[in-house]
């Protein structure tokens, strides 16, 4: 089995996941169902010679398991897609469980917007240098070709406010935009309060960890 394939569902930091660890698939818990909100439009914003944000249509997942199709949805409103969460949740294939792994958004990504999409794994419970490098140079190409990126995360990243995102059993979040040479991106969170913060590149290649993304 592909090692990124694993079930991936949003979860309520701190708590741990029903029925087993992150060695395996296992369907993470949550309070309860998020409230649904519209879509809302945010402009580009590139102020700077060394910062880029895409223009997009920021996605709230309504539910536990649905931060991949809000995810997808978030990166394909990047190219003027708008399709409803529930459409791209049947071609993720996305259940109760959650969604499989990046190798589906990447093939519903290329399927709705006539390609470009591959899938980057980064296997080891640590990301190395190569492959941090390899992140920052995916997600500078995507962004600068008005692509936002579909990431797969596990566990615990830590944005450039000091802020914990604790999901330990998986989550996707989409990074629209980033600054300083790619050292610092910028994450569109469908299930975070806060809908975006900045993170920096090796946190960011940590976090997806044992997982990957889609460029």
């Amino acid at each position: 089995m592909n090692s990124i394939v694993r079930t991936s569902v949003a979860s309520i930091a701190g708590l741990m996941i029903a029925g087993g660890g992150v060695a395996g698939p296992a369907m993470a818990v949550q309070a309860g169902p998020m409230e649904s909100r519209p879509a809302v439009a945010v402009p580009p914003e590139q102020s700077a010679e060394d910062k880029r944000l895409l223009e997009h249509d920021y996605e709230r997942q309504p539910n536990a398991y649905y931060c991949a199709p809000a995810a997808t949805s978030i990166a394909l409103s990047t190219q003027g897609k708008d399709p409803s969460q529930k459409e791209v949740a049947k071609k993720l294939g996305t259940t109760e469980a959650g969604t499989n792994s990046v190798n589906d958004t990447t093939r519903v990504l290329n399927e709705m917007t006539g390609g470009g999409y591959e899938t980057t794994e980064i296997k080891g419970t640590t990301a190395k240098p190569e492959q941090v490098e390899k992140l920052r140079t995916d997600v500078t190409e995507a962004v600068d070709a008005k692509r936002g990126v579909v990431v797969n995360t596990i566990g615990t990243g830590v944005d450039t406010d000091g802020d914990a995102h604790v999901f330990p059993g998986g989550h996707y979040v989409t990074v629209v935009g980033y600054r300083d040479g790619s050292e610092e991106m910028k994450i569109a969170d469908p299930y975070d309060p806060k809908k975006y913060y900045w993170i920096d590149d090796e946190e960011l290649a940590d976090w997806t960890a044992e997982r990957g993304y889609s460029s």
